[in-house]
């Protein structure tokens, strides 16, 4: 008798067991940012508050600097079902879409306020199309402004002439173009390494990526031009999501929309801590001169002509929109 109730109660227990792993999900989420990195923290807490959220229904693990999928991957693996969720900086498909570069045009959207506006009257539209591919936008944090590092003093973009500029999507690539750089495409994982080999010496970035690669080590120059503030997001493959339970799926839209007020929260506040750091490691930080200000802004100008060119009267509206 003792060995059947045994017996009924491994079997019970097994059955336990079964339903709850049937009853979870998990996704595995590759990012190419550090860990240390604030969009990652931010991620790593999102996961964690929906773990809380679904009462372990869905699980979510992170896989950062790239070990899962490097960041140029990352939005094949999720658009062809490789990976469930992972996240993306969306200016780097603007090949692919020129609407996916909007948020990289420099001088269109140059504070928090200004990218928070182009994002609300864009949003829809690049919704749209990443829906036609399959997958769901769950949220958007923004990097802070980007300025140049450079190895060398910059006073005008004739200064920038023949540089190996380091672009990390057509837009800084189209940058390069127009003031006689030269484009290496580098990723953000790759530029500790390609600086200290030379690969490149000048670039247009964040001090959050400046600080991540500790860029000090090669470049002394920083130059806050605030050109931009382009956004990762974190996409989710819409079949997945849709294999959610109705109750799930709202527990993980509801802390999205908490992890993205947040993320532009951070970024705000963080933008004056990471140019604390670069001083404090010895860089030289500076504003830019008048000559290079007015030399980017007609950069801008043009770009901007470009992007409504390939828009067409989609991307006009998008540009009326914002600006009233």
């Amino acid at each position: 008798m003792l060995k059947k109730l045994v017996a009924v109660g491994s079997a019970s227990a097994m059955l336990v067991f079964a339903s709850v792993a049937l009853a979870q999900t998990k996704w595995d989420m590759p990012t190419g940012y550090p860990g240390s990195n604030f969009h990652t923290e931010n991620i790593r807490q999102f996961a964690g508050d929906v773990d809380k959220a679904t009462n372990g229904k869905l699980k979510i693990t992170v896989h950062d600097s790239g070990s899962l999928y490097k960041a140029n991957e990352i939005k094949r693996a999720v658009q062809g079902g490789q990976a469930d969720i992972g996240e993306i900086i969306i200016s780097g498909y603007a090949n692919e879409d020129p609407m996916f570069g909007l948020d990289s045009i420099p001088f269109l959207a140059t504070g928090y306020e200004n990218a928070l506006k182009l994002w609300k009257v864009s949003k829809a539209a690049t919704e749209e199309r990443l829906a036609k591919q399959g997958m769901k936008i769950l949220f958007s944090v923004p990097w802070p402004p980007q300025g140049i590092f450079s190895a060398k003093p910059i006073n005008s973009a004739a200064d920038l002439k023949g540089v190996k500029w380091r672009a990390y999507n057509p837009g800084t690539s189209r940058i390069a173009q127009l003031v006689g750089a030269q484009g290496v495409t580098i990723q953000a994982a790759e530029l500790a390494q390609a600086l200290a080999t030379g690969a490149v010496t000048a670039f247009m970035t964040s001090g959050a990526t400046g600080y991540d690669s500790k860029v000090w080590e090669q470049v002394k120059y920083y130059y806050q031009v605030d050109a931009w503030l382009p956004k990762n997001m974190v996409l989710v493959s819409q079949k997945a999501f849709d294999k959610l339970e109705k109750p799930v799926q709202d527990a993980v839209l509801k802390v999205a929309a908490a992890a993205e007020a947040r993320g532009w929260k951070t970024s705000a506040e963080k933008t004056i801590w990471y140019t604390e750091q670069l001083v404090k490691n010895g860089m030289k930080v500076e504003k830019p001169s008048e000559q290079l200000k007015s030399d980017l802004k007609k950069v801008g100008l043009t770009m901007i002509a470009d992007w409504t060119t390939q828009t067409g009267a989609e991307g006009q509206a998008i540009i009326d929109a914002y600006r009233k």
